[in-house]
């Protein structure tokens, strides 16, 4: 039995559930708040989250989580048959992360958590993300998923990530600098599955849990 340990309100411990789910693995979750503790560490050295725990040892780092999860079970999979296809969906993957939601991540403690950013932050992130969100239209298809006609571990990324590029540019500049591409109807679309709603779902509670239990980390 596999054990993903981690945090719901975690948009990258979702990346890796919404894929189980979408594969149909049976998994155990295991409440986790990036603790820093031994057996933490011991599964996942910088104590981040999510980690997979498996029968054979444990796993950290979300996108080694999903590739595993590719090989293990190969039953129901989320890249395609085609090398040069599996490498454009890594592609995706890679541009959204590195690109896109690590970028907006720099102004997450002013956006969500009530904390202030410099407004040199501010004013060099918004022209590294218009750049980079113009660069993303290149690669994004959208037809009607992130890569193609087929749902892929690119959606499981795009599902979690792209929100949170929305919600963060309206809090700080007041308009959604993803507007110019159809995030809104593919966020639409993607909201009809019963993986992605069970995952929504989740992150309510959790994020209710969190409000109770750790009120400094809002």
């Amino acid at each position: 039995m596999l054990t993903l340990a981690g945090f719901s309100v975690s948009n990258y411990h979702n990346k890796v559930k919404l894929a189980l789910y979408e594969k149909g693995v049976a998994f155990d979750e295991q409440l986790n708040w990036a603790s820093k503790d031994e057996e933490t560490l011991c599964c996942s050295p910088l104590g981040k989250v999510p980690f997979l725990k498996t029968d054979r040892g444990a796993l950290c780092e979300s996108q080694v989580i999903l590739e595993y999860l590719e090989d293990a079970f190969p039953e129901n999979p989320l890249l395609p048959a085609d090398p040069w296809q599996r490498a454009k969906v890594r592609e995706l993957i890679a541009f959204m992360e590195l690109h896109l939601e690590l970028v907006a991540r720099r102004l997450y403690p002013q956006a969500f958590f009530g904390g202030k950013v410099s407004e040199s932050l501010i004013e060099r992130t918004r022209s590294e993300l218009e750049r980079n969100v113009a660069a993303f239209a290149r690669l994004a298809r959208f037809s009607p998923f992130v890569a193609g006609e087929r749902f892929t571990l690119a959606d499981c990324a795009a599902y979690v990530h792209l929100p949170l590029l929305s919600m963060t540019s309206r809090a700080i500049w007041g308009e959604d600098l993803m507007a110019g591409l159809p995030v809104r109807d593919y966020l639409k679309r993607m909201r009809e599955r019963p993986a992605a709603q069970r995952v929504d779902a989740e992150r309510k509670a959790n994020a209710e849990l969190m409000a109770r239990e750790r009120p400094l980390a809002r």
